[in-house]
């Protein structure tokens, strides 16, 4: 399938969709703090999008039973919210998506529970810069595999695994749209990257192995060593020069 390319007035709602997500992550994290239940952050993320008249993207997505998927520590992502209670020293993903007027935007963090030790806060700093190397070369005119092979040359650089069951994804009218993103090398070059194109570049980046396996409730993917995995997201369009972030606040 061909790789949508957006207009301008198309990046204009998406900018919408994500200033809602923006905000939407931030009331999130205020939340976060020992003792609260992942339904809990659930409900405040929920409650927030649909208050600024947008929908949840993941909620009832293929049957997806949650608003925001939340993941703990060795949970890689799509994690089910519920009456888990998040621990001191735990990591929590949280990856939410908003649907506004006829766009979605996709976001995700990995935020530390309280203190939380040295190894679980790089993990979580060399996860978000992996995002960042891999958005040097989100330009048009260069190949996909570019994003894809400095986000696993600086994750492997510290020892860590790249996650290849998931990838990230384009995104706009749907969810999910072309072309597909990994977080590593892949054979070829992948892609010409074009102006108007959008991506939600992701990495999943994990403590020891990169291998995954899905849990009972067919959605929950956790680590296989059972260390600890990181993620962060954010929704991306190409543009001649520098790629503009339609979910993250200057500054952050």
């Amino acid at each position: 399938m061909p790789i949508p390319i957006k207009s301008d007035a198309e990046i204009s709602l998406m900018k919408a969709s994500g200033a809602i997500l923006i905000e939407a992550h931030e009331l999130v994290a205020k939340s976060i703090e020992a003792g609260i239940t992942t339904g809990e952050l659930d409900a405040i993320a929920e409650k927030f999008i649909r208050s600024r008249g947008a929908v949840p993207s993941f909620k009832g997505y293929h049957g997806y039973p949650g608003s925001a998927c939340i993941s703990i520590n060795e949970e890689v992502v799509h994690g089910i919210p519920g009456k888990r209670k998040l621990k001191q020293g735990d990591i929590v993903s949280v990856d939410l998506g908003v649907y506004y007027k006829g766009y979605h935007s996709d976001a995700a963090r990995t935020y530390p529970v309280g203190d939380v030790s040295a190894e679980a806060l790089k993990l979580i700093e060399v996860t978000k810069q992996c995002f960042f190397e891999g958005l040097k070369y989100a330009k048009a005119g260069n190949h996909l595999g570019q994003i894809s092979v400095a986000i696993q040359a600086y994750a492997e650089s510290f020892g860590y695994g790249v996650v290849r069951d998931l990838v990230g994804h384009g995104v706009g009218k749907e969810l999910h749209e072309e072309p597909q993103v990994p977080n590593y090398k892949t054979p070829g070059r992948g892609p010409k990257l074009q102006k108007g194109m959008v991506l939600a570049i992701e990495p999943m980046i994990n403590m020891g192995t990169w291998q995954v396996k899905a849990l009972d409730d067919n959605w929950t993917f956790v680590t296989r060593d059972g260390l600890p995995s990181a993620h962060y997201e954010n929704t991306v369009v190409i543009t001649d020069d520098i790629p503009e972030i339609l979910t993250l606040r200057i500054g952050k």
